[in-house]
């Protein structure tokens, strides 16, 4: 007795039976296509950009047509969208990429003892300039501004999950968070130096008043962050928690935090980069300096974004290379910032097992 079978099922099972392609099918694809786009490319007199263009269009074409003829239509489907993934993960990398590169190939020359171990104040009329005061200034201003943003932050993403769940209160102070989220950085500026006026005069300049302004950006990061890996934690571990007879405040400590501290140091980590390379609020609150000031509370303090900024201003090729290095030493230290997170996040996260 034969067996009867629809078109569409037929041609299922037709795709599930058919042949399969070696593995350096892709490897023979890409050089015929980059064949292709340099022919192409010749053709029509364009350089190595249009080369690339071509060669990755007429992969996007050889690659699953070739699977179709051999594997099938659902082969080739997903052998295509695999390439186009593939594909805006280049394109995304393209400019990351060049930016790193840019920053490497004119910041790393720079980088030396002197460079990195002496301010900007000059006593010599051929001295060398260093960054030495940016960098103290840097991690100052943005430790001050984290010790003030992280806590509150924390803290106001546990009442949101953990006290005020569905009240008019707790909704009307996320909406107030997702607002803040969008402020533009000089309004921030403003508003630190318009308080810090009013308190101590129109002359006060520090490295405190950066750090409030920086603190106003930080914070939504971090409620919302917080907030999201607090809700992850699933309630069965709180309501064990209290079955045990342990007081709710326990449990959010011993329990909650723990479980969340992964996601909570990188949302700190995240907003910390956000706001270490902010320029706008730093000139209206920590002004400009050329020596290393130590105080927070008082005196004018430079930060890096707000050296490369004043660097380039005066357009000097020397003062150039002194954005580049500048610029350079943000960049590592953003990476330090998130290396350091994700160890701490492994140390402390929750362990898990058989």
């Amino acid at each position: 007795m034969s067996t009867l079978q629809s078109p569409r099922t037929s041609g299922l099972v037709s795709d599930l039976t058919a042949g399969k392609l070696p593995r350096f099918a892709p490897a023979l694809a890409a050089v015929i296509a980059l064949g292709i786009g340099a022919l192409a490319a010749l053709l029509i007199g364009g350089g190595l950009l249009a080369t690339v263009l071509f060669a990755a269009v007429a992969f996007l074409v050889v690659l699953p047509a070739w699977y179709a003829v051999v594997e099938g239509r659902r082969a080739a489907v997903d052998r295509l969208v695999t390439c186009l993934v593939w594909s805006a993960l280049a394109v995304a990398l393209v400019p990351l990429v060049s930016l790193l590169w840019t920053v490497v190939h004119h910041g790393a020359r720079q980088l030396d003892a002197t460079f990195l171990g002496q301010d900007a104040f000059i006593t010599a009329l051929h001295q060398p300039t260093g960054i030495l005061h940016a960098i103290v200034g840097t991690l100052l201003i943005t430790l001050t501004a984290a010790v003030m943003s992280v806590p509150l932050g924390i803290f106001a993403a546990i009442y949101l999950i953990e006290y005020g769940a569905g009240s008019k209160l707790a909704a009307a102070i996320r909406f107030l968070v997702d607002v803040m989220t969008g402020i533009p950085s000089i309004v921030a500026g403003l508003f630190a130096f318009a308080l810090f006026t009013l308190l101590f005069g129109p002359a006060y300049r520090s490295g405190l008043a950066g750090a409030a302004a920086l603190s106003l950006l930080m914070v939504p990061i971090v409620v919302r962050s917080t907030e999201e890996m607090l809700r992850l934690v699933p309630n069965e571990l709180r309501e064990a928690a209290y079955a045990l007879g342990t007081p709710k405040w326990r449990t959010i400590v011993k329990v909650v935090l723990p479980t969340a501290l992964g996601g909570i140091v990188t949302g700190v980590t995240l907003a910390t980069a956000r706001v270490v390379g902010e320029t706008a609020p730093l000139l209206l609150t920590a002004a400009i300096t050329t020596k290393v000031n130590l105080n927070v509370f008082d005196g004018f303090m430079t930060t890096l974004p707000v050296m490369v900024y004043s660097s380039q201003a005066k357009g000097h090729p020397e003062d150039f290379d002194v954005a580049w290095g500048a610029a350079l030493v943000l960049v590592l230290i953003v990476l330090v910032l998130n290396i350091v997170a994700r160890i701490v996040g492994k140390i402390f996260a929750p362990k898990t097992g058989h």
